[in-house]
């Protein structure tokens, strides 16, 4: 008889008696700067640049860059090739399969080209190791010596 005499609990239907929990305070909402007004550069320079081998260049003004890159493998933790192709914007047509380029992030062309195809200068032969040889220096060789 005496379990009939224990208060009853009130019952209340919300959310936070089955283990949610209550906020104190109300989330503060931040606020962003308005964008500024549209430039006429048409790159987007945020975006890290790429750069591939074209592996496609018969469609015009169009050009197919394969970008090869370094993943880690989930399970087996090596490092493995990804290859993806992007098709790139080739305006001048200037560019040939086998050719290394690289990809600048811009504005949607088409449904499939966001990218702009630009050109890598040529690496000059100066960065060698410097080798001196006797003419430069200004000492004439052995052979050169008048006896």
């Amino acid at each position: 008889m005496w379990l009939l005499q224990l208060p009853s609990i009130p019952k209340f239907s919300t959310p936070f008696l089955h283990g949610g929990r209550i906020l104190r305070f109300a989330p503060t909402v931040t606020t962003f700067p308005a964008p500024l007004a549209p430039c006429s550069m048409s790159t987007i320079r945020a975006m890290k640049s790429m750069q591939g081998k074209v592996v496609c260049a018969t469609s015009d003004k169009t050009v197919a860059v394969e970008v090869v890159h370094l993943a880690t493998h989930p399970k087996y933790k090596r490092h493995v090739r990804k290859k993806k192709k992007y098709q790139a914007h080739n305006p001048d047509n200037r560019f040939k399969a086998d050719d290394i380029v690289q990809l600048l992030k811009s504005r949607p062309i088409s449904k499939t080209k966001t990218f702009v195809a630009i050109s890598i200068p040529k690496k000059d032969s100066t960065n060698n190791p410097i080798d001196y040889s006797a003419s430069d220096i200004g000492i004439p060789l052995e052979s050169q010596q008048q006896a």
